[in-house]
C-alpha cells in the first residue's frame, strides 16, 4: 500500500467509524459497517456494506422512504472531498442472520460477494 493509499484508508476508517457510531444510536438494528476499495481506482471503487442484526430490521430499514445512511455517508465523505452523483450505487446492505445462515458466520467469506 502506497503512503497516499494509507492516508486515504486512515481517513476513511475515521469517518466511517463516525457514521457507524451515529447510525447505531439512531437506526434500529444497525450493527456495523465496513468498506472495500481498490485504491488504484479510488473513489470510484469504494463500496460500503452496512450490516443489520436481523433480516427483519434490514427489511424494515429498506422500506423507509428517507433512509438516513446514504446522506450521512455522503456528508462524511464530503469532508474528504469525495463526492458521488449517486451514493446509493456505492452502498449495499446485509444482516448477521443471513451471514449465519449462508456462511456460518464467516464474514470474510461473505464479504467477498459484495
Amino acid at each position: 500500500m502506497r503512503k497516499t493509499d494509507k492516508k486515504i484508508d486512515n481517513n476513511l476508517r475515521v469517518i466511517l467509524t463516525e457514521v457507524c457510531d451515529s447510525a447505531r444510536e439512531s437506526i434500529e438494528g444497525f450493527q456495523w459497517l465496513t468498506h472495500r476499495v481498490n485504491y488504484s481506482n479510488f473513489p470510484e471503487s469504494l463500496h460500503i456494506i452496512c450490516v443489520f442484526d436481523s433480516e427483519e430490521n434490514l427489511k424494515h430499514y429498506k422500506k423507509i422512504k428517507d433512509k438516513m445512511l446514504p446522506p450521512l455517508i455522503q456528508a462524511k465523505l464530503n469532508t474528504m472531498g469525495v463526492k458521488f452523483k449517486k451514493i446509493t450505487a456505492h452502498i449495499s446492505y446485509d444482516c448477521e442472520d443471513n451471514c449465519l445462515k449462508d456462511h456460518e458466520g464467516n464474514w470474510a467469506k461473505r464479504l467477498e460477494q459484495h
